[in-house]
């Protein structure tokens, strides 16, 4: 087979690729070309009969990235407090990998949660996607809801966000708020967009309040929600492109 006729079968229509995307029908999808809501590769498509290879083109629906590249696969998993975020453990710890057992669409983690905490966690077979969730630069925020004993002052939250300094370098809150206060322990929401180890509790006990639950329940655009400890959850549609947007892609 020619080149010219390898690349001409890799070229698919456009409203069918969008439809495999899930956007909706072909007639919708149709109708979106017609109304100048899609661009491919930066430039406005307002009419039909356009063929691209979704392995490559860069696709978009009203300004969402729409992710078309065959066998993409993109999850969240609520990672249960005793669980290591690794894809095997020698010493037969129970592990991230032992949930994905059986599946044959290569899924690794996107960062780590410790041991200890429980949380959200994003999945996917996606490298420039998992780069840019995990890399700092791209400034991904993440969500914590930490428990400690006793009450926390307004003072030690205005700290967390004005920064606080750790051996490898100060770190600071996005945002901080009360979500309970109890007697005998205090519920936080914290706001952070990096991802170094343990960040969270490490500037919890710098403020002298340890932390002795600790759940992150969002990443980026991706909410836990009421999703049960354990259970992997795939992202799709509007979710999905929000995803993918929030990072560049």
């Amino acid at each position: 087979m020619s080149r010219d006729a390898s690349e001409d079968a890799s070229q698919i229509r456009l409203q069918k690729v969008l439809a495999a995307a899930g956007i909706g029908s072909r007639r919708a999808c149709e109708a979106l070309i017609d109304q100048g809501r899609v661009e491919v590769d930066g430039r406005r498509v307002t009419e039909q009969g356009m063929r691209v290879d979704p392995r490559s083109a860069v696709i978009r629906v009203d300004g969402e990235r729409v992710p078309t590249a065959p066998g993409v696969a993109v999850a969240a998993f609520n990672k249960p407090r005793g669980v290591i975020t690794t894809m095997s453990d020698d010493e037969g710890r129970p592990c991230v990998g032992d949930w994905l057992a059986g599946r044959t669409d290569h899924l690794f983690h996107v960062g780590r949660l410790d041991a200890e905490t429980e949380g959200l966690l994003i999945l996917t077979n996606d490298g420039e996607l998992g780069n840019r969730l995990g890399h700092p630069s791209f400034g991904v925020d993440k969500t914590y809801v930490a428990t400690v004993r006793g009450q926390i002052p307004g003072s030690a939250l205005r700290e967390l966000q004005k920064g606080v300094e750790l051996d490898d370098g100060p770190a600071r809150c996005d945002s901080a708020r009360y979500l309970q206060k109890l007697p005998d322990r205090t519920m936080v929401e914290l706001v952070i967009h990096e991802g170094r180890n343990r960040i969270v509790r490490r500037m919890m006990e710098a403020v002298g309040h340890p932390v002795t639950d600790l759940v992150r329940t969002r990443v980026g655009p991706i909410h836990l929600g009421q999703q049960r400890p354990g259970v992997i959850r795939e992202i799709t549609g509007p979710e999905l492109r929000r995803l993918y947007t929030s990072v560049g892609l």
